[in-house]
């Protein structure tokens, strides 16, 4: 490692959105590996919060590494900056290790992910397929239990959706192995599903019959306004889902052997572990 020659034990790392879908399993992942962890919440005993800049400076004390997963879309407007202050913030500390996760094939993104390369920090990016935990958790998942179907403005297209546990094994990977500095890894599940047949495996596994209404990005972010999401983001996220979902990610690739050297976890395992647990249950 070029960046510390401290043990595994002796080292700290920030984990931002720590109570997040990808910073919580980031934290017991890094914790299992050995590390320090310093969660990043607004709760946390010393605070961090995005959007209140002030509290940086503690939550960033004493670290030898930081993990960044902003709290909106890496690709919302705000995001690059916040990542090109917080990553001065962190190198003004010396804290150079910094692992940012991204997403595949997202424009929008780019502009966060160049105010890191040209930090000056020895940065790992993690560009990340869609997550299978969207379907286990969050507002998509709650949707479908509220009103037993999903609905989603998808089509067809297909999505080789990862599991959250390959990403933080990466993002582990990154933070104490110097051998990853400064490269960007797009890392996907092995397989390709469209949401309908993803929807199809849970049913099969469950025994629910969870329709999948594939519906407009305007007439979905309709449906986000009413449920008291300000227009502004919105109108982001229907620009988002327009861009993301046109099939340009229609494919699989190899990240997650490169960097583990072992295979991604399936989605059809991912739903049988949920099933198993009741995740879905009506």
């Amino acid at each position: 490692m070029t960046e510390t020659k401290k043990n595994l034990s002796d080292q700290t790392v920030l984990v931002t959105q720590a109570t997040g879908r990808t910073g919580r399993v980031v934290a017991e992942a890094a914790e299992q590996a050995g590390l320090k962890v310093r969660r990043g919440s607004r709760s946390a005993t010393i605070p961090f919060d995005w959007a209140d800049r002030s509290t940086w400076n503690a939550a960033l004390d004493g670290v030898d590494a930081v993990y960044l997963a902003h709290y909106v879309d890496i690709g919302a407007p705000g995001t690059a900056e916040d990542i090109a202050a917080i990553t001065s913030k962190a190198l003004e500390k010396g804290v150079r290790r910094i692992v940012l996760l991204s997403a595949r094939g997202e424009p929008q993104a780019e502009p966060a992910e160049r105010a890191l390369r040209e930090s000056g920090a020895d940065w790992t990016i993690v560009q990340a397929a869609w997550f299978m935990q969207m379907f286990s958790e969050g507002d998509l998942y709650e949707g479908v239990q509220a009103t037993g179907e999903l609905a989603f403005p998808a089509g067809e297209t297909l999505e080789p959706f990862i599991d959250v546990r390959d990403i933080a094994d990466v993002v582990v990977a990154a933070l104490t192995d110097g051998a990853h500095i400064g490269k960007a890894y797009d890392v996907t599940g092995p397989r390709l599903h469209s949401f309908r047949t993803a929807v199809a495996e849970i049913n099969a596994a469950t025994g629910r019959e969870i329709p999948y209404i594939p519906v407009p990005g305007r007439a979905f972010g309709e449906i986000l306004v009413e449920m008291g999401l300000p227009e502004p983001e919105v109108a982001f996220l229907v620009e988002l889902f327009d861009t993301m979902l046109d099939g340009h990610n229609a494919q699989t690739n190899d990240g997650i052997r490169r960097v583990l050297g072992r295979e991604p976890r399936t989605f059809e395992d991912f739903v049988r572990e949920h099933a198993a647990a009741g995740t879905w249950k009506a």
